[in-house]
């Protein structure tokens, strides 16, 4: 037997064991508590967590489109095999290690909700009193899905399915599950210090987007870096409109209620988007570029992550501020790398890191207890300095965590299985060398 034999046979025993562990582990709800819930609530939520997870699909449509027609299904499928992949490190100890006990507030006890033990009949989560724990679950559960498969527009073209879904696994482990533990968790270390973050801009979009920036530096340049033409367009307009869609159940479904404050989301959701499209348009035009469907789709997803932190802390005309804002600040970021020799291949970090961490700047510069009683202190624009000191200090604390914590599993994953494709393989195209399939 070979070995790369041997070793396809790892991660077939390991889901083995996954399965006879959970066979033996039944998790039967008790009934012992009886909780009440909100009907319109517990409806809102069912039909967020299923927006949210429409998302991942959307994802993969935007950066199929974008990619070169032989890499199209390989780009596509390592988005879908993240919803696979992360809800079973979810169910087994990954929503324990977000939301457990937690443990010097950087990461929750592992052995909780292990197998999703008491989720079932556990009493609702304090920040989501009147919808069941379970249903918390399954919504948080789509974030973190989606989280990872961002990352994939990076290092597109060029990482070997098997290595990737090891890294995901991972960056899951040791970034995602400490950052968003450390943020939504009440005894969090962000979260204690007065860090809001609505719906993601900083657990999701900033740790996507640097780990993307890392992954960019540490695979460097495609053998056709200078040569890209994206398959097909229409699937990128397909892929924004399914993201779009699926970002009002993101950042509205975050309120936890059908209340007042997810239709403040909503509102600030869409003009924020709206604006950032508009400003990405009119400023290429002010340069004498032609405006592009790429473009707009672009700007406006960049829109989508910068009001993702703010969504329910800040009014709609300021929503419409920190988007355009976004929107040209990315835009500059993505002309600047494409002179550099970062082979950041999809422009994840201008996209999703840059426009997560304007967003998170702007919160601690708009927000307002008015919006949000959870805002305890008001933004700089108010007057008001303690929130926006908080969210410098937790910018450049996550910043550095993600991006070294990044290099070292980059390199761990590297070690284990190489990361990169062959030169052959990258030529030949990764649909027909990773799956044997094509378009």
């Amino acid at each position: 037997m070979s070995t790369s034999q041997k070793k396809s046979l790892f991660p077939f025993f390991v889901m083995v064991l996954v399965v006879l562990v959970a066979f033996f582990t039944p998790s039967l709800p008790t009934n012992s508590n009886v909780y009440e819930y909100n009907p319109a609530d517990v409806a809102w939520m069912l039909t967020s967590t299923a927006l949210v997870l429409i998302m991942t699909p959307g994802l993969a449509y935007f950066y199929g489109g974008m990619v070169k027609k032989k890499n199209v299904i390989s780009t596509m499928l390592q988005s879908f095999i993240s919803m696979a992949v992360i809800a079973v490190v979810w169910v087994v100890f990954g929503f324990s290690l977000v939301f457990g006990d937690s443990i010097g507030g950087v990461i929750g006890d592992p052995r909780q909700f292990f197998m999703f033990k008491d989720v079932l009949d556990h009493a609702p989560w304090p920040g989501a009193p009147t919808i069941p724990f379970a249903l918390f679950a399954m919504f948080q559960l789509k974030f973190a899905i989606l989280t990872p498969a961002l990352i994939t527009g990076a290092f597109a073209e060029r990482i070997r399915f098997t290595s990737y879904i090891l890294f995901i696994c991972l960056f899951f482990i040791f970034i995602y599950a400490p950052l968003a533990h450390a943020t939504w968790h009440p005894d969090g270390l962000l979260f204690k210090m007065g860090v809001l973050d609505f719906a993601g801009g900083t657990v999701v979009h900033m740790s996507a987007g640097l780990t993307a920036l890392a992954s960019a530096i540490y695979l460097k340049q495609g053998k056709e870096y200078k040569q890209h033409t994206p398959a097909r367009i229409t699937y990128v307009l397909l892929g924004t409109g399914l993201l779009w869609f699926g970002w009002f159940g993101f950042n509205a479904g975050s309120a936890f209620s059908a209340s007042a404050l997810a239709a403040t989301a909503l509102a600030t959701t869409t003009a924020a988007s709206g604006a950032a499209a508009v400003m990405y348009i009119l400023f290429d035009a002010a340069r004498g570029t032609k405006p592009s469907a790429m473009g707009t789709c672009i700007g406006l997803v960049v829109g989508l992550v910068a009001i993702t932190p703010a969504a329910g802390f800040v009014t709609v005309p300021h929503s419409i501020v920190i988007g355009a804002v976004a929107a040209i600040i990315s835009r500059l970021l993505i002309e600047w790398r494409t002179k550099s020799n970062i082979d950041d291949t999809l422009d994840v970090f201008p996209s999703h890191g840059v426009g997560g961490m304007v967003g998170m700047v702007l919160t601690g510069v708009f927000a307002h207890s008015a919006i949000n009683g959870a805002v305890e202190t008001n933004g700089l624009y108010f007057g008001e300095t303690g929130l926006f000191t908080a969210h410098v200090i937790g910018l450049i604390g996550s910043t550095i965590f993600i991006v070294v914590v990044a290099f070292i599993l980059l390199k761990v994953t590297d070690l284990i299985t190489p990361l990169r494709v062959t030169e052959h393989e990258e030529a030949e195209g990764l649909d027909l060398s990773q799956h044997g399939e094509k378009l």
